[in-house]
């Protein structure tokens, strides 16, 4: 087990009450599925920096963000030719989830840029949630739409819109990012140097 990441088997239902009004906004659930689904959940508290899912390794894990920020990316011999293709935040599901559907090993990395706290299920529990409730194609339909767009909006921005564009509108987007994720991550992720979007920053 990683010594980074903490497991907490034992959640109570007070817990659960940020995932079920996220759930509850988009489909209804019964009783008796929400019942079955949360007994397979656990909670991870990843600290700051650690990669938490390594290249190679096979996923393992459907979460929920509870609290924090994680970074997809393509690891480089190089630190500094690392490819960012994505964020995730509070109230999103994370995983690499091609990894986790092919149980094939992941492409990419997570890392958690702070501390971050997540609910997850595993694969093997998932499989029993598909047969029992109706809940489970719904997490795998949101975590699978959460990736496509991670991926597929960073390439529309790379082949329309210019660095500085892409910047503003990431900043637009998300204001906070410039608090907790350094910007060698966020270059990386608009596909321009440190020092371009040094310039960039100066610019505006």
């Amino acid at each position: 087990m990683n010594p980074y990441i903490c497991i907490y088997k034992s959640i109570g239902i007070k817990d659960l009450q940020q995932i079920k009004a996220y759930l509850d906004q988009i489909a209804t659930i019964s009783k008796s599925d929400w019942d079955f689904f949360t007994s397979k959940l656990h909670r991870r508290v990843i600290q700051k920096k650690t990669i938490f899912l390594k290249l190679n390794e096979i996923e393992n894990y459907i979460s929920f963000i509870e609290y924090g920020v994680v970074r997809l990316y393509l690891p480089k011999e190089n630190p500094e030719k690392e490819i960012t293709f994505g964020f995730s935040f509070k109230d999103q599901f994370i995983s690499a989830y091609d990894s986790f559907l092919t149980q094939r090993p992941s492409a990419y990395q997570l890392q958690a840029l702070t501390e971050t706290t997540l609910l997850s299920i595993t694969y093997a529990d998932l499989q029993e949630v598909y047969k029992t409730t109706q809940i489970g194609n719904l997490i795998g339909r949101l975590t699978a739409e959460r990736l496509f767009l991670i991926k597929s909006k960073r390439e529309q921005n790379l082949l329309n819109l210019t660095a500085e564009e892409r910047y503003l509108k990431l900043f637009k987007e998300r204001p906070e990012l410039l608090k907790v994720i350094p910007l060698k991550y966020i270059s990386s992720y608009i596909g321009v140097t440190a020092q371009a979007l040094s310039r960039i920053r100066k610019r505006i």
